[in-house]
């Protein structure tokens, strides 16, 4: 069984607590900058694992020093509480 999506009221009370996180195209968005590239796929590899353990997977894109990831959750039709917990874990990675 999936999450359920969460409401725009519940969303928009778990963004208060997610530094740099916003709404792009119904989808968790944000764009993390790293001193080198090394750094950047370093952190890439860090939640390459923490995806696995949790079994959700980002939308994401790397350029250079730069990671851009969107979250949502395919199989309830939009962000849940996995995307929440994923994101909140990026920015203790990062």
């Amino acid at each position: 069984m999936s999450e359920p999506k969460l409401s725009s009221q519940d969303l928009e009370a778990q963004l208060v607590d997610l530094d740099g996180w916003t709404i792009e195209a119904d989808k968790l968005h944000k764009q993390f900058k790293f001193p080198s590239f090394v750094e950047a796929f370093g952190f890439m590899s860090s939640l390459a694992l923490v995806s696995e353990a949790i079994g959700h997977h980002p939308e994401w894109f790397n350029v250079y020093n730069r990671v851009t990831i969107d979250l949502t959750t395919h199989d309830s039709g939009g962000i849940t509480l996995k995307d929440i917990e994923w994101a909140r874990k990026a920015n203790e990675l990062a």
